[in-house]
Protein backbone atom coordinates (compact mmCIF):
# COMPACT_ATOMS: atom_id res chain seq x y z
CA UNK A 1 0.00 0.00 0.00
CA UNK A 2 1.38 3.35 -0.94
CA UNK A 3 -1.23 5.48 0.80
CA UNK A 4 -3.29 4.89 3.90
CA UNK A 5 -6.48 6.83 4.56
CA UNK A 6 -8.00 6.87 8.01
CA UNK A 7 -11.65 7.43 8.89
CA UNK A 8 -12.42 8.24 12.51
CA UNK A 9 -15.91 8.02 14.00
CA UNK A 10 -16.82 9.36 17.43
CA UNK A 11 -20.13 8.46 19.05
CA UNK A 12 -21.29 10.23 22.20
CA UNK A 13 -23.59 8.08 24.34
CA UNK A 14 -26.02 8.95 27.12
CA UNK A 15 -26.29 6.96 30.37
CA UNK A 16 -28.40 4.31 28.60
CA UNK A 17 -25.80 4.01 25.80
CA UNK A 18 -28.13 5.69 23.27
CA UNK A 19 -26.23 7.83 20.75
CA UNK A 20 -26.50 11.55 21.47
CA UNK A 21 -23.91 12.67 18.94
CA UNK A 22 -22.04 11.30 15.96
CA UNK A 23 -19.01 12.96 14.40
CA UNK A 24 -16.50 11.79 11.85
CA UNK A 25 -13.33 12.83 10.10
CA UNK A 26 -11.23 11.43 7.29
CA UNK A 27 -7.62 12.04 6.36
CA UNK A 28 -8.70 12.66 2.74
CA UNK A 29 -11.16 15.37 3.80
CA UNK A 30 -9.98 18.92 3.12
CA UNK A 31 -11.51 20.12 6.39
CA UNK A 32 -9.36 19.21 9.35
CA UNK A 33 -12.31 18.99 11.72
CA UNK A 34 -14.94 16.56 12.89
CA UNK A 35 -18.11 16.64 10.76
CA UNK A 36 -21.40 16.22 12.64
CA UNK A 37 -23.96 13.61 11.62
CA UNK A 38 -27.28 12.37 12.98
CA UNK A 39 -27.05 8.89 11.52
CA UNK A 40 -24.65 6.44 9.94
CA UNK A 41 -24.73 3.12 8.14
CA UNK A 42 -21.35 1.45 7.73
CA UNK A 43 -21.00 -1.94 6.06
CA UNK A 44 -17.97 -4.17 5.69
CA UNK A 45 -17.81 -7.32 3.57
CA UNK A 46 -16.25 -10.31 5.33
CA UNK A 47 -15.08 -12.56 2.50
CA UNK A 48 -14.27 -15.49 4.80
CA UNK A 49 -17.79 -15.58 6.23
CA UNK A 50 -19.42 -14.22 3.06
CA UNK A 51 -21.39 -11.85 5.28
CA UNK A 52 -21.98 -8.14 5.64
CA UNK A 53 -20.94 -6.69 8.96
CA UNK A 54 -22.82 -3.50 9.78
CA UNK A 55 -22.89 -0.61 12.18
CA UNK A 56 -26.20 1.27 12.06
CA UNK A 57 -26.50 4.18 14.48
CA UNK A 58 -28.61 7.30 14.72
CA UNK A 59 -28.92 9.97 17.35
CA UNK A 60 -32.01 10.27 19.49
CA UNK A 61 -32.77 13.68 17.99
CA UNK A 62 -32.93 12.38 14.40
CA UNK A 63 -36.44 13.08 13.12
CA UNK A 64 -38.52 10.51 11.24
CA UNK A 65 -38.48 12.63 8.07
CA UNK A 66 -34.67 12.83 8.29
CA UNK A 67 -34.52 9.03 8.63
CA UNK A 68 -36.72 8.62 5.53
CA UNK A 69 -34.49 11.00 3.55
CA UNK A 70 -31.41 9.19 4.83
CA UNK A 71 -32.73 5.78 3.77
CA UNK A 72 -33.92 7.06 0.39
CA UNK A 73 -30.56 8.64 -0.39
CA UNK A 74 -28.67 5.58 0.89
CA UNK A 75 -30.73 3.23 -1.29
CA UNK A 76 -30.19 5.46 -4.34
CA UNK A 77 -26.44 5.53 -3.67
CA UNK A 78 -26.41 1.75 -3.26
CA UNK A 79 -28.12 1.42 -6.65
CA UNK A 80 -25.52 3.72 -8.22
CA UNK A 81 -22.71 1.67 -6.68
CA UNK A 82 -24.26 -1.59 -7.86
CA UNK A 83 -24.59 -0.17 -11.39
CA UNK A 84 -20.89 0.78 -11.42
CA UNK A 85 -19.72 -2.51 -9.88
CA UNK A 86 -21.73 -4.99 -11.94
CA UNK A 87 -23.05 -5.37 -15.48
CA UNK A 88 -26.62 -5.56 -14.13
CA UNK A 89 -27.96 -2.06 -14.78
CA UNK A 90 -31.52 -3.43 -14.81
CA UNK A 91 -31.26 -4.45 -11.17
CA UNK A 92 -29.80 -1.05 -10.25
CA UNK A 93 -32.83 0.52 -11.93
CA UNK A 94 -35.13 -1.76 -9.91
CA UNK A 95 -33.40 -0.63 -6.70
CA UNK A 96 -33.89 3.01 -7.69
CA UNK A 97 -37.56 2.36 -8.46
CA UNK A 98 -38.01 0.68 -5.07
CA UNK A 99 -36.31 3.62 -3.31
CA UNK A 100 -38.59 6.10 -5.08
CA UNK A 101 -41.68 4.05 -4.18
CA UNK A 102 -40.47 3.73 -0.58
CA UNK A 103 -40.08 7.50 -0.28
CA UNK A 104 -43.41 8.20 -1.99
CA UNK A 105 -45.19 5.90 0.50
CA UNK A 106 -43.44 7.66 3.38
CA UNK A 107 -44.62 11.04 2.07
CA UNK A 108 -48.18 9.72 1.73
CA UNK A 109 -48.12 8.48 5.34
CA UNK A 110 -46.83 11.85 6.52
CA UNK A 111 -49.55 13.66 4.56
CA UNK A 112 -52.24 11.35 5.98
CA UNK A 113 -50.96 12.04 9.50
CA UNK A 114 -51.03 15.79 8.80
CA UNK A 115 -47.29 16.31 9.08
Amino acid sequence: MSTISTIKIQVGLDDQKVPESIAWSATDNKDDRLMKAKGMIVSFWDPAERAALRIDLWTKDMMVDEMADFFFQTMMTMADTYARATPYKDQADEMRAFAKDFFKKFQEKQAAEGQ
